[in-house]
């Protein structure tokens, strides 16, 4: 038994392939949205991407460009076949490849689903990129005079500016990593040779910051050196004053800027296969309904339409057996013997 059948007449008919027709081409423009979407995100990783331990995160960015660009085709394809169903002479072109792509737009579907997916779960092997890319661009942050290191201070200072954050996990982090270059450090002056011969690999650290995690809303002017040290300070005390610089990591604020942005582009994407499954299915009952004309040369007699000609067993059922025989096709039987070679 078909499933979802339905009655049509030539007035169902007709209204059924100008529904489906305006639905494709509000379809293609959901298309140009999908790649719209690839293309903002994929400038947006460009921007930061001295901060990206490697290239795997434009994988996303790069399959919704894709996906985008194959959504107009196939929906700018469909609905011309919509619209050359008005006329039965004109639509007898498409019934050789129509059940072609019916199943190109059931994968399109799949595709759609599979990189909605994709947007949700990325956010963990990002998590990674950006800690192991914001740890390398600390280290690098001093490098002002080495080629292909000497953005990397502006780069990071723009970023905590722009994130009001500081550090990778917090400001500490700062406290780690010798950030100021040797070209500013004074090495004859005695807390210079103190703070470097104390530090095993020989790096001069300091309890500071630099000036873009200052938190310009702070009534106190910015303290970003001797963070730790009362005394060095009027009427400071670390552990229970409110400091004046970002305490989020910026990890935290990056992975929140593109974890909002890869949730919002998920959602449209699954509202987006949500249509093109709608549209898919108009496509299905306007094939089914021409090809099921109770007189093929009356355009006016009425016909069925149907979304599976059978039952969803019954056709899970062929496709199994249709398998299974493309499979027993390929092999060759055990002990046949080889065709006679036919003489010359």
């Amino acid at each position: 038994m078909a499933l979802m059948l339905v009655k049509f007449d030539l007035k169902k008919r007709v209204k059924l392939a100008q529904t489906v027709w305006f639905m494709y081409w509000f379809a293609v423009m959901a298309g140009v949205l999908v790649f719209a979407m690839g293309l903002f995100f994929k400038v947006e990783l460009r921007k930061r991407s001295e901060l990206m331990d490697n290239n795997e995160s434009h994988f996303l960015p790069n399959l919704l460009i894709v996906a985008g660009l194959i959504l107009c085709g196939v929906n700018a394809l469909g609905g011309k076949i919509c619209y050359d169903s008005l006329d039965p002479s004109k639509f007898v072109k498409w019934r050789p490849v129509l059940k072609n792509f019916l199943v190109l737009c059931v994968a399109l579907n799949a595709l759609l689903l599979a990189t909605a997916l994709l947007c949700f779960v990325m956010r963990i092997p990002l998590q990674f990129t950006l800690a192991e890319g914001l740890r390398n661009g600390m280290k690098y942050y001093k490098d002002t005079d080495t080629p292909g290191r000497c953005y990397m201070k502006r780069t990071l200072d723009l970023m905590q500016i722009e994130f009001r954050c500081c550090g990778n996990e917090n400001y500490r982090d700062w406290f780690e990593i010798q950030w100021v270059s040797n070209r500013y450090l004074d090495f004859g002056a005695k807390e210079v040779k103190d703070r470097i011969g104390s530090n095993v690999d020989g790096q001069y650290l300091m309890d500071g910051v630099p000036f873009s995690c200052c938190n310009p809303s702070s009534p106190r002017p910015c303290i970003q050196a001797r963070m730790t040290n009362n005394s060095a300070h009027y009427s400071y005390d670390h552990y229970t004053e409110e400091l004046n610089v970002w305490k989020r990591g910026c990890i935290e604020a990056l992975l929140s800027y593109y974890g909002g942005m890869m949730n919002t582009i998920g959602a449209l994407v699954v509202l987006v296969a949500a249509l093109e499954l709608v549209v898919t299915i108009g496509l299905q009952y306007v094939n089914s309904s021409l090809s099921t004309l109770a007189n093929p040369d009356d355009p006016e007699s009425e016909s069925e339409g149907w979304i599976l000609e059978k039952s969803v067993r019954e056709t899970f059922t062929d496709i199994l057996g249709k398998m299974k025989a493309v499979g027993k096709g390929g092999k060759v039987e055990e002990g046949g013997e080889a065709p006679a070679a036919t003489a010359s």
